[in-house]
């Protein structure tokens, strides 16, 4: 996850505290030494809804041997023991879940900061009200368009009008609520829309997402943006948060899954002649370190499975219903959990000649191994020329 906001104008947002922290890049098993990883609970592979793109690949039926309550509770403890310092409920949709409240309140008693990712058709005001009263820190909110091209995706026509009213919803009690918004083909031409839309809804936050080859997302990669495609994108994104901070509106814009934004919005600095920046821009993502899937970022499936993040769930590492989840996290006796931890030697291709490989940590090893079936291969998503990352 890469803060545009804060690459761009050194702001201070609850998660740069986490991604842009001396000594980060070094640590080994969490976002820094002596903490755990963010953590993402897919809590139940059940859905309202039917995306196309779902790495889960989700649908409106009972999944049998989804982990129960007091499981559940366990493995927050074991977090909180782990000094994990977040905890992302996510789904299939994680409000389907009848003890979400409880657990999402259990986990901060623990000192577990909990958000939540959700497709918000279900937030209602009365929702809304108790998500903010038990101190959920962020409400994620998916959207992969405006009206059409979003129920489109979502594969429910209303989708977006539910969950516009959901957005409103929790603007209206004070809760602090985002979007999320997965680039592709087809809605790129939305970006625009996207921004003016935020501002229009007083939504605090925008993460755009790379689209990752995982679940029904692996039937889009022939959907996925070009190369010329996410630099256009990029350059969207950028103009239009300097627009929002030129005229004093506080928003946090993010990308995620392609950590060769960062370097590209150095590489742009320094074309447009602003050294400062560049140097600004440089010193961030070098903290950062780039991609640490399995170091400062982890996923728990609703079965109790531990995997790199929510789209690799094709490499497990154990099951917290048998082990506590910070001795699976530490144990380096699987080749992918022990690649990941210090992984540069067995990347391969561009990635591993990359002179900005301290800065990206060879992107997303999901979609290499999607589109090579070699986990370490160069990540087919890095749209930066061969020239601009130093390659003759």
């Amino acid at each position: 996850m890469i803060s545009v906001t804060k690459l761009l104008f050194s702001t201070d947002y609850f998660g740069d505290s986490l991604r842009y922290t001396k000594g980060a890049a070094a640590a080994k098993h969490g976002v820094r030494e002596g903490s755990g990883p963010v953590v993402v609970w897919n809590s139940t592979r059940t859905c309202n809804l039917s995306c196309r793109h779902c790495y889960m690949s989700s649908e409106a039926k009972k999944y049998e041997n989804e982990m129960t309550t007091e499981e559940a509770k366990k493995f927050i403890d074991d977090l909180a023991e782990f000094n994990v310092p977040v905890l992302l409920f996510s789904g299939g949709e994680p409000l389907l879940r009848p003890d979400f409240f409880e657990l999402a309140t259990y986990a901060a008693q623990r000192g577990v900061r909990p958000t939540l990712s959700t497709n918000g058709t279900l937030i209602t005001r009365e929702v809304a009200k108790k998500i903010k009263d038990i101190g959920v820190g962020y409400v994620g909110i998916s959207l992969d368009g405006l009206r059409e091209v979003n129920d489109k995706f979502r594969g429910k026509d209303g989708a977006f009008a539910a969950a516009m009213q959901g957005i409103q919803n929790c603007v209206a009690v004070g809760q602090r609520v985002g979007l999320r918004f997965t680039i592709n083909h087809h809605n790129l031409e939305e970006l625009d829309n996207i921004f003016d839309f935020i501002e229009e809804e007083n939504i605090d936050r925008v993460c755009f997402y790379h689209l990752v080859y995982s679940g029904r997302g692996n039937a889009m990669m022939d959907e996925d943006v070009t190369p010329e495609e996410s630099r256009k994108a990029m350059d969207i994104i950028i103009r239009r948060t300097r627009d929002f901070e030129e005229r004093g509106l506080k928003k946090e814009i993010l990308t995620v899954d392609n950590h060769c934004d960062g370097v590209y919005m150095y590489l742009k600095a320094l074309s447009e002649g602003n050294d400062k920046l560049a140097e600004q821009i440089k010193g961030y993502i070098s903290m950062n370190g780039g991609n640490r899937s399995g170091i400062a970022f982890g996923e728990v499936d609703p079965l109790g499975y531990v995997h790199p993040d929510q789209f690799t769930q094709h490499h497990t590492f154990g099951n917290v219903r048998e082990r506590k989840f910070g001795d699976i996290w530490q144990d380096e006796s699987h080749a992918i959990m022990a690649g990941l931890k210090d992984r540069k030697t067995l990347l391969k291709g561009r990635c591993r000649a990359c002179k900005f490989l301290d800065n990206c940590n060879g992107n997303f090893r999901t979609r290499a191994e999607a589109t090579t079936g070699d986990f370490w291969e160069s990540d087919p998503a890095c749209y930066l020329t061969d020239e601009e990352i130093g390659i003759k």
